[in-house]
Parts: C-alpha cells; sequence; structure tokens
C-alpha cells in the first residue's frame, strides 16, 4: 500500500501521537474524539511537541466527534486508543455505523483483554495487536507533548479461534503498518506471538500502578516502603506463575529485559529486589503519578485496573493459580473508582494496605 486511511478512535495522547505522525508522513488520518477536542483539531490542527522541543504543526487531520461521523467513508485500518472500559462502548458504535463489518482493528490500549473482546464481536480475522511506550501526554486539547525522546510500537496477529484466519492478510496488513509507522517516525516491531507481547507490557504496566492508586502517592515514595515494595513483589510473582501456567513467555522488550529478569523476580532474595526496584521504578517515573491514579483523580468513571491486575486474577482462575494481591488491587481500586468518598481513608496509608495485603495470602 502506498499509503494508508486510517481511523483513530480516541484523541488522547496516544490516538493524537500516532495519528498526527502517520497523517504528517501522507496517510488520510480520521481522529474521533470528544467534542472539544474535535473542535480544537478543527479550528487549529494538531500539534506535537517533541521532547526536545521542536513543534510540528499538522492540519491535514479529519477530526470527528463520533464514530457515526466518520462513515460511510472506507479505511484499511481502525486504530483503537480509548481507555479499556470504553471498547465495548465503541464495539457497539462500530457495529451500528458502517453497512458491513468493520475494517481490521488494531488495538493500541494497555492491559490484556481488549483484543479478546474485539475477537468475540468481529471475529479474530478482523483483530490485531498492539503495544506502545511512547511517553505522551496531552497539554491541552489538540496538542500532544512527548516528554521523552525514546518511544517505540509493537506490533502482532492477534491469534484465536482458527489459527489460520485472515493470517496472510494479517501479514500484509502488518508489514505495511509497520513499514509506514517507521517510516513516519515511530521505531516498530513486529512480533511472532501476541499473548506475550501483551503480557510483557502489562508487566510493565502493573508495577507500581495499583498501589499508587490506592495510597495517592508516586511510586518513588512506595517503593521506598518495604511493606508495598513487598506487595508489588508478590503481586508481579502471581503474574508470572499465572504466564508460566498458560504458557505465556515474557520478551525482552526495549530496554525492559523482562524474560531475562524473570527468574530473578519470581526467586531472587526480596531486599534485593527492593533494591532494584525502588531504583529502576524510581528512576524511571520521579515523582509522575501513573495512569490509574490518574482516572481516580479526574473522576472518570470507570478504571483500567480490570485490564491490569485483573486480567492476572481471571488467568489465575483459568489455569489454577491463586492470585490473592492481584484480586485485593484490583478490588479495592475498583471500590475508590465507585465510591470516591472512601479514598480519603486510604491515603498515605501504607499500613492499611500491607495488612490487607497480609490477610489477603495468608502468614
Amino acid at each position: 500500500m502506498d499509503s494508508l486511511r486510517i481511523l483513530t478512535i480516541g484523541a488522547g495522547a496516544i490516538g493524537c501521537f500516532v495519528g498526527g505522525k502517520l497523517a504528517s508522513a501522507g496517510h488520510a488520518v480520521t481522529l474521533v474524539g470528544r467534542t472539544r477536542t474535535t473542535a480544537a483539531l478543527q479550528a487549529r490542527g494538531l500539534e506535537l511537541h517533541a521532547a526536545d522541543g521542536e513543534v510540528e504543526r499538522i492540519p491535514s487531520v479529519s477530526a470527528v466527534a463520533s464514530v457515526r461521523e466518520a462513515f460511510p467513508d472506507t479505511y484499511d485500518v481502525a486504530v483503537l486508543a480509548v481507555k479499556s472500559y470504553d471498547t465495548a462502548t465503541v464495539l457497539d458504535e462500530l457495529a451500528s455505523a458502517g453497512a458491513g463489518p468493520p475494517p481490521p482493528i488494531l488495538s493500541l490500549q494497555n492491559g490484556v483483554g481488549n483484543e479478546e473482546e474485539i475477537a468475540a464481536r468481529f471475529g479474530p480475522e478482523r483483530v490485531l495487536a498492539g503495544t506502545i511506550t511512547a511517553p505522551v501526554e496531552v497539554r491541552e486539547p489538540g496538542i500532544v507533548q512527548v516528554t521523552k525522546p525514546s518511544f517505540a510500537i509493537g506490533l502482532a496477529y492477534h491469534r484465536g479461534g482458527n489459527e489460520e484466519a485472515g493470517s496472510n492478510s494479517h501479514a500484509s496488513l502488518l508489514n505495511s503498518l509497520s513499514s509506514h509507522l517507521s517510516a513516519a517516525g515511530i521505531p516498530t516491531k513486529l512480533f511472532q506471538d501476541a499473548h506475550s507481547m501483551k503480557w510483557t507490557k502489562l508487566l510493565m504496566n502493573m508495577i507500581g500502578n495499583a498501589t499508587s492508586a490506592i495510597l495517592a502517592e508516586p511510586p518513588g515514595v512506595t517503593f521506598a516502603d518495604p511493606r508495598i515494595a513487598n506487595l508489588e513483589i508478590d503481586a508481579l510473582r502471581e503474574a508470572l506463575r499465572v504466564m508460566s501456567a498458560a504458557g505465556i513467555h515474557p520478551l525482552n522488550v526495549e530496554k525492559y529485559p523482562l524474560r531475562t529478569l524473570a527468574p530473578l523476580l519470581r526467586y531472587g532474595p526480596r531486599p534485593i529486589l527492593r533494591s532494584a526496584l525502588h531504583r529502576i521504578v524510581g528512576g524511571a517515573r520521579g515523582g509522575k503519578m501513573p495512569s490509574l491514579f490518574l482516572d481516580l483523580e479526574s473522576g472518570k468513571r470507570g478504571s483500567e485496573v480490570g485490564w491490569y491486575n485483573g486480567a492476572i486474577v481471571r488467568k489465575g482462575v483459568e489455569v489454577g493459580i491463586a492470585t490473592p494481591v492481584n484480586r485485593l488491587l484490583t478490588e479495592t481500586v475498583q471500590q475508590l473508582a465507585a465510591e470516591p468518598q472512601l479514598r480519603v481513608a486510604w491515603r498515605g496509608n501504607f499500613e492499611r494496605l500491607a495488612t490487607a495485603a497480609r490477610g489477603e495470602s495468608g502468614p
């Protein structure tokens, strides 16, 4: 394909960043976003601010306020960049918007379970799996800031049901997407195993996320407390046991050698792991609060914890592995999302969370 027609659903940081880069490279991109963001994009176009201060203005992005408005135009691929708790709503909109099935859908969402939800709705032959490590944030509607210079996308064919369904067309589209993304300035790597790719990203996303959301403290602070660091180690070990039982292998991705480190994470001495995690997580994030906290703080109606720690719990049930710590983290964050008045009693209450975890996992 010389150029692509791309429908990007979700005009937040990731959607605008990926859509903007592709539009700048000459592809026809339509962004679906909230009314305020759509109005800003229609009025002044999209601005991408690089980590080095360079500003790229992209007037060519088409912006609409609903999936229905994006049709009856045809697209080579739809990029899903919404929060995981909005996936079901978007799939309903896609099903009712067009006269036929939607284009192949690439999920660039965090967590585990979105591809399975798309496949259950439209068939596995229409699903592509993706991960992205771009450190980007929205400064204001239509203006996206890249906070660090390194970023990359991983792509894979999401296998499910008929393992061969759509494999040739998927290979062609994946190769085309990979080439075009790389040419647009986003380094891209193809993976053979979508499950390993997505679960490896899950390991990266879950560290210091739910605990910071509950305690309202940044990871650099939570990991300095041995009780919370031990809780994080327990949650990681549950995840790795579940992955092992399910035959899902962590990968070495960019500067994160999780396949190499998996034995140490599972069996290494806690004092060494506490020190290493505090240094790595604190250094990487500093005082920046993670996504689950930001959703709670903004009053979002849902939480992606069900696709992070909750995915570990669900897979644990399937393979017969107990996941009490991840269950506690999932249920606590979900309760705080549903009943925000309870958050004040958890803020900074390290002992309460540590005691709850000890009660769940036993002596």
